[in-house]
């Protein structure tokens, strides 16, 4: 009954399933503090050690139960300096030297015997900010649960709220006969409409690259407001992307893109250590061929608020839950909505802590989030809030996809356009 209890869920289970070679099923949240005297290694080890109980999973690792499914087991003691340690490729200087750096983090694999997590730390560096990396793998939390995780055995106590900005779904599901109702539609809307070829459409190797920049929440939220219909921050920071990819894709290959937009269900009625992944999607046209960025931004707003509003993802989380007890079917239509056609770019949106937070005593300066790369998707973008700040994070593959901080400077650049278009437009 024991190893029944402790088996990963299916979501989890699918997720671990995929790591690979090229594939290291984790993703990381990039923390920069503010200049100061140098992170004590030893304080912060036994900070993090005496906090891990609030965190089960924080003390597990993967093993394979007698019936050969995955299943979660008491690792034994914790290693922390294991867990918890200082980068061992020596000091990164500058920014850059950062970026860099965490790039190779994000392509190292973690170690499967033990517990599926990892703090680095780098630096100080040159400005006298130090960085503090941490990998999560995807099988233990998703977006949300990686942030209360980050609370829990990192971050410096506090008790303000996340913020409210990313896509969710509603508290309140649909009932089973209205799910039935909507599936048809909602499957046309979100898998029945198969695209072009996508540019992002490559083979994945173990290569990665990070770049990372950081948007005023205030311009984002003023742009929203701005709009004649209901727009969220979440529109505004797809259009931005679209905006980007269009300055940033080579003329031939700017059509119509599409991006997959994860949905966390997880309810406010949760406890704060539910861990593992309650995430389902939609699916956005970026139309990154419109020209006009606040008539791109309303074509996308409109196709969220009617996705939204039919509780799209809600029914496409419980069909696919459904299905997974019908093995071909399953894998038929897992493949379908993963394939390239279906979309070109993973875009998420997390919320993080309203205040400004610290870790042992000093300010975080800026908190990124990065999702890795997929098969045929070799390009990630992963948006965090942190008090009146969204640091918007890029993975790739640097071999298939080069030229990711070209981008990242493309889709800042697009944010500001947006925000002068919004500024004209009221006047």
């Amino acid at each position: 009954m024991a190893e029944l209890t402790n088996r990963l869920s299916s979501d989890d289970a699918r997720i671990l399933a995929l790591e690979s070679a090229v594939l290291t099923g984790h993703t990381m949240k990039l923390i920069v503090l503010a200049p100061g005297a140098p992170l004590d290694l030893d304080a912060l080890r036994n900070e993090v050690e005496g906090r891990l109980s609030t965190e089960p999973r924080s003390l597990e690792r993967v093993e394979t139960g007698d019936d050969g499914s995955p299943r979660w087991a008491p690792s034994g003691s914790i290693d922390i300096a294991h867990h918890v340690r200082r980068w061992p490729n020596g000091r990164p200087s500058t920014r850059e030297d950062l970026r860099l750096a965490v790039g190779k983090l994000m392509s190292e694999h973690l170690d499967r015997s033990r517990p599926l997590w990892a703090v680095d730390v780098l630096g100080p560096l040159d400005d006298g900010s130090e960085a503090i990396a941490v990998r999560l793998h995807h099988a233990m939390v998703d977006g949300i649960a990686g942030i209360r995780f980050l609370e829990a055995i990192l971050l410096d106590p506090h008790d303000a709220p996340t913020h409210d900005v990313g896509t969710h779904a509603a508290d309140s599901r649909p009932s089973g006969v209205a799910e039935l109702r909507r599936l048809p539609s909602v499957v046309v809307r979100e898998l029945g409409r198969p695209g072009s070829g996508s540019p992002f459409d490559r083979t994945v190797t173990a290569a990665r690259e990070l770049s990372f920049v950081t948007a005023p929440l205030s311009v984002l939220r003023d742009i929203a407001a701005s709009r004649p219909t209901h727009t969220t921050v979440n529109d505004v920071l797809l259009a931005a992307v679209a905006g980007g990819l269009r300055s940033w894709l080579p003329p031939q290959q700017r059509r119509d893109l599409r991006a997959q937009v994860p949905v966390s269900l997880h309810q406010r009625s949760e406890q704060a250590t539910d861990l593992g992944n309650r995430d389902s999607f939609i699916n956005v046209d970026l139309s990154i061929a419109q020209a006009d960025p606040l008539r791109r931004l309303d074509v996308i707003s409109a196709r969220t608020r009617v996705e939204k509003q039919a509780a799209d993802a809600a029914v496409l989380y419980d069909m696919f839950h459904a299905l997974s007890r019908v093995r071909p079917a399953d894998q038929l239509v897992s493949k379908i909505a993963a394939s390239s056609r279906e979309f070109s770019v993973a875009v998420s949106n997390v919320p993080g802590p309203r205040i400004r937070v610290s870790v042992a005593g000093r300010r975080v300066d800026g908190l990124y989030s990065f999702a890795e790369p997929a098969a045929h998707h070799t390009l990630r973008i992963t948006a965090i809030s942190h008090e009146n700040e969204m640091g918007i994070g890029f993975c790739t593959d640097p071999i298939a996809t080069p030229g990711i901080e070209t981008l990242a400077h493309a889709v800042n650049a697009a944010l500001h356009d947006l925000q002068e278009a919004a500024l004209h437009d009221a006047r």
